[in-house]
């Protein structure tokens, strides 16, 4: 199956569990189209936001999604939101031809091959989160995404993979406010920041701030 989805950042929210229970003995799925249409006239905050929620429902349910491609990957003007159609993850300046990130291209930072079992406790209705792991690298991943405007405090309990490291990597996408942007301008207003996170393990509490995206790597032992 071929599923497109172009919507804001409150309908992905809210339909984030959309693949949870699908029937598993149905046609694998390839969402060959989704993004999020927030911000003008360029995607801004909201739709890096809305991008990760959706994420981590497709991140959940990779045994039935087998592959995801976001709307359109490249443009030479912000147009396309502009006349209703969709977002784009890089832009290119017309006159100097440099590509500029914007800031739902950041999100797209992890890869995986299993979906190990965990809970959750804590976050409150704006709060997503998934759990991937890639054993060839030793390697699994937390991203967490508080779409709020306040810190959610959060455990996580990440049974299927109870052996990890104790100090991990966080690196954090963050803004002010929903509406803050990367331009062709101001390309670097956005961007991730990287720095260790320490007392890791399988089962433990972390605070994420407001508007933003979390992915936590931790070594597997």
């Amino acid at each position: 199956m071929d599923d497109h989805y172009y919507r804001r950042a409150d309908e992905f929210f809210d339909d984030v569990k959309h693949y949870d229970t699908v029937d598993r003995n149905g046609p694998k799925i390839f969402v060959g189209e989704w993004a999020t249409r927030e911000g003008s006239p360029t995607t801004n905050m909201g739709a890096a936001l809305g991008d990760a929620a959706w994420m981590t429902g497709m991140e959940r349910n990779s045994d039935l999604i087998v592959m995801a491609s976001y709307a359109t990957v490249r443009q030479c003007e912000p147009r396309w939101n502009a006349v209703g159609v969709g977002p784009d993850r890089i832009q290119r300046d017309v006159q100097l031809r440099l590509p500029k990130l914007l800031c739902p291209g950041h999100v797209w930072r992890i890869s995986w091959t299993e979906v190990p079992t965990s809970s959750q406790t804590g976050g409150g209705g704006r709060f997503f989160y998934s759990v991937t792991r890639d054993p060839a690298k030793g390697e699994v991943f937390l991203k967490l995404v508080n779409a709020s405007s306040f810190a959610q405090p959060v455990e996580i309990d990440m049974e299927g993979a109870s052996s990890v490291s104790s100090t991990g990597t966080l690196v954090s996408l963050s803004g002010t406010n929903d509406a803050e942007t990367n331009t062709i301008s101001t390309p670097t207003r956005i961007v991730p920041v990287k720095s260790t996170l320490p007392n890791t393990a399988a089962k433990f509490a972390h605070t994420v701030p407001p508007f933003s995206v979390q992915v936590i790597k931790l070594e597997a032992k």
